[in-house]
């Protein structure tokens, strides 16, 4: 792609440096914010600096946050004895859009994949077991997506909370196997959050 302004041709690298943006789709926001009014662009980047350099990550559950601690754990209607495990921020608004959770969160920042690197010491799983250990907590959902990663994820901290007094519980099978929870439908994630399970039973699963 060819381009007769070296300005342009940064703006499009830059747009399509982000994840689902090809050049094309590129060239098309470049072409637009140059037909609106300086202000546009001056907003979004600002936007984007103060999101780059102002975003927390909660002391508490590790979910992103404009403060030290989050909306939902800072929340004194939220069940602080129930504490829903997820991969990332994004699951939290997953469930959130649900409707149907009332519980705090933990976020662990990934999942265990050896193959990859990424070993437990790596994810925030030792404050989880803090905060089972020190925060009364009753039950734990493991709402990890139904991968082998999510699997042997769920399976390693089931072990570490076997020595604590607290349900272990996980999503039902209502998410397909190999599926992300970013991607299930709000009905769908609803329905498995509600019928939940021991996670003995989703260890052993139909995909095993």
């Amino acid at each position: 792609m060819e381009f007769s302004s070296k300005l342009i041709e940064e703006g499009v690298q830059a747009f399509a440096s982000l994840p689902g943006i090809g050049k094309k789709t590129a060239l098309r926001l470049v072409i637009h914010l140059l037909h609106e009014d300086e202000d546009l662009a001056k907003s979004i980047s600002e936007a984007i600096y103060k999101l780059r350099t102002e975003i927390k990550y909660c002391k508490k559950c590790g979910n992103v946050s404009d403060k030290d601690i989050c909306d939902v754990c800072s929340h004194p209607a939220r069940d602080h004895q129930q504490i829903c495990v997820v991969e990332n921020f994004r699951d939290i608004l997953s469930l959130e859009n649900t409707g149907q959770y009332k519980g705090v969160y933990h976020t662990l920042g990934g999942l265990i994949s050896p193959l990859d690197g990424v070993h437990p010491e790596q994810l925030n799983i030792e404050s989880l077991i803090s905060r089972v250990q020190n925060d009364n907590v009753q039950e734990v959902i493991m709402a990890l997506n139904p991968t082998i990663e999510g699997d042997m994820t769920l399976f390693y901290i089931s072990k570490r909370l076997s020595k604590f007094p607290v349900k272990v519980t996980a999503l039902a099978r209502g998410v397909a196997f190999g599926g992300e929870l970013e991607f299930v439908d709000e009905i769908t994630l609803a329905r498995s959050l509600q019928s939940r399970q021991p996670y003995e039973n989703y260890i052993t699963g139909p995909h095993q």
